[in-house]
């Protein structure tokens, strides 16, 4: 083995909140667009899919991102109320930091000089907006007139300069600058007013809102001069608002599931319906639209659920095309091997999404229950899950789509699963206090082992099983019919056991634990087959074995991935930095060139390894 390489990362979706609009940007002259997730800032490339870049250095949830005027810079706010301005080449560059607000940050705009900033959100009392200096975070007005948190911001794209704010206090606020100071205000809004944007040209001023309306405003002295139509009109909260390119139209996402798109009048006396996209005929509450973006020829919209949707402006009747991603870490991982290289993933919120890979996104499994997943395992037919219900599902599989699922409840939290892959109707589960051995989800041995149970694995014929546990022992036993029966106890691990796993040849195993250790033993002898496995910096979480057998890769909570070749010395490992964000969850091998990652960035990457 000499190097790796990322081949291709699957992107997570945009962090949603229910009754909250999010924001998303982009910058028209490369038509890429911005998001976040977590700590991250996502960069994707609206005509490459598998083109993302991350961007992960914010110490707290990040809440919104904008490029600078010219495309060079990108400022990001989070919860914090720090913004940070870095550069869009050169590894991200950072340019400043500032600490701008008291707390959380809801949304920011450049000037359109590129020179000044404007940030709003809550201010725990104190300030809800601030417009500052892009270089030295000097302030430049008072922002007075709001009493609650402040959602949506603007810049006045032409001269002279004017920033309008509207918020939680039904206000819409207008200033004039710089200095910014207070000019007027309206009370129209009978409920929060959740963004606010002016037209390219500078001459409108939209503010949508909870109540359903859209208003229309002078760009340049804030005076009302229309409203939205009622006439087929959105029948739930306005989350957001987006103006064409010409500044002729607008799209707006609502709370009742539907995406319009409207003409505004010449003289800005109103505007009307010309087209609603629904977003599903499922009626779920993860269809309701939260954020939208217009971007050249692309109308964006995004659901609660993180899907997005990209609509064409030229051809309104033209089907989205739409994608989607984990929003929450993805805690498990498995390839199938059929005729296509998929990838099936699970996140804690419960999510199972089907991946392929050179494609990306395929789909999002739609199961017959709603439980949060802990672990998942899967053949071609069938997938099994367990999570903090204290069930064990069964769903078949045909053609990718979900079949009717079955379920056993094991009476604790499970707290791993495994499945003897010869015939995976036989499965493994251990729970805090004992293993659980199951046939086709009826109980043919349940045994109180009688020390805590940290992790287990059952051979590919079911003919052993091996469970690790608190004390950092493994556990080996025989299995004859429902009987399990201890043949042997191996002590080479210093912490819990966190994940075991049998080679593909069955001739070796593998386990990993707490202290950042990683052994290989021969199946057969029980003998070490490759130790001094110690380079990780904190607890393993997952490994995975090559399908030759040959390679066994870790990851680990240090957010790195390493891989060894069994035969050769632990210290000729490859080790990839920074695999993700906040620690790596989930592991698997594709073949024995690509390996297949996940995280708590909710993200999934593709690793290729060039042999020598």
């Amino acid at each position: 083995m000499a190097e790796v390489h990322l081949s291709e990362t699957y992107a997570c979706a945009p962090s949603t909140e229910r009754g909250r609009g999010i924001l998303i940007s982009g910058n028209p002259k490369t038509d890429t667009i911005l998001y976040c997730n977590g700590r991250s800032v996502l960069i994707r490339y609206l005509d490459e899919p598998l083109h993302v870049e991350v961007y992960g250095e914010h110490g707290y949830p990040v809440t919104v991102a904008r490029y600078s005027p010219n495309g060079e810079w990108i400022a990001s706010a989070d919860v914090s109320g720090s913004v940070r301005i870095w550069g869009t080449h050169n590894g991200f560059v950072l340019k400043n930091e500032f600490k701008v607000l008291s707390a959380r940050i809801d949304d920011l705009q450049w000037s359109p000089d590129g020179l000044r900033i404007v940030a709003c959100g809550d201010g725990k009392g104190k300030s809800f907006v601030r417009a500052f200096m892009w270089d030295s975070g000097t302030t430049v007005g008072d922002f007075d007139g709001h009493s609650r948190r402040v959602l949506s911001c603007e810049f006045k794209p032409t001269r002279p300069f004017r920033i309008a704010t509207c918020g939680e206090d039904f206000l819409v606020n207008f200033y004039e600058g710089p200095p910014f100071k207070f000019k007027l205000s309206h009370r129209e809004h009978s409920n929060f007013v959740n963004c606010i944007r002016f037209s390219p040209d500078g001459s409108k001023l939209i503010s949508v809102s909870s109540d359903r309306k859209g208003l229309i405003y002078d760009g340049k002295s804030g005076e009302k001069i229309g409203e939205f139509s009622s006439e087929d009109g959105h029948h739930g909260s306005i989350y957001a608002v987006s103006w064409s390119p010409d500044g002729k139209k607008v799209l707006t996402v609502s709370a009742d599931k539907s995406a319009k798109v409207w003409e505004i009048l010449e003289d800005g006396s109103g505007g009307r319906v010309i087209k609603t996209f629904a977003s599903s005929t499922s009626n779920a509450v993860e269809d309701m639209l939260v954020g939208c973006l217009w971007q050249n020829d692309h109308l964006i919209t995004v659901s609660l659920g993180g899907i997005i949707s990209i609509f064409s402006a030229s051809n309104l009747d033209k089907a989205p095309l739409s994608f989607s991603g984990h929003v929450k870490n993805v805690s498990t991982l498995t390839a199938l091997k059929i005729s296509q290289q998929t990838i099936l993933s699970s996140s804690y919120d419960g999510a199972i999404i089907k991946w392929i890979r050179g494609v990306g996104y395929s789909s999002k499994l739609e199961k017959k229950y709603d439980a949060r997943i802990k672990c998942l395992a899967a053949v071609e037919e069938v997938i099994f899950t367990a999570g903090f219900d204290n069930k064990v599902w069964r769903v078949p599989l045909c053609e990718g789509e979900c079949g009717d699922a079955e379920h056993i409840d094991v009476g604790s939290q499970p707290l791993d699963l495994s499945l003897a892959l010869s015939s995976p109707e036989l499965a493994l589960v251990s729970t805090e206090s004992g293993v659980i051995l199951l046939d086709s989800l009826k109980v043919m041995s349940k045994i109180d082992l009688g020390f805590t149970v940290t992790a287990c694995a059952i051979a590919p014929d079911g003919s052993e099983a091996i469970v690790g546990g608190q004390n950092g022992k493994l556990h080996i036993y025989s299995i004859s019919g429902s009987t399990l029966t201890e043949e042997m106890v191996l002590e080479k691990h210093r912490g819990a056991i966190t994940v075991i796993q049998y080679s593909p040849d069955v001739s070796m195993f593998a386990s990993a634990d707490g202290n950042r250790e990683a052994i290989v033993w021969d199946r057969v002898s029980k003998e070490v087959k490759l130790n001094n496995m110690l380079f990780h910096t904190a607890r393993i979480n997952c490994l995975a074995w090559s399908p030759s057998s040959t390679m066994v890769a870790t990851g680990s909570i240090d957010t790195c991935v390493i891989i060894y070749e069994i035969g050769k010395p632990a210290s000729s490992r490859i080790t990839i930095k920074n695999a993700h964000l906040g620690g790596v969850y989930g592991l698997a091998f594709m073949d024995d060139f690509n390996v297949v990652s996940s995280g708590e960035d909710a993200c999934i990457r593709v690793w290729r390894l060039a042999t020598e």
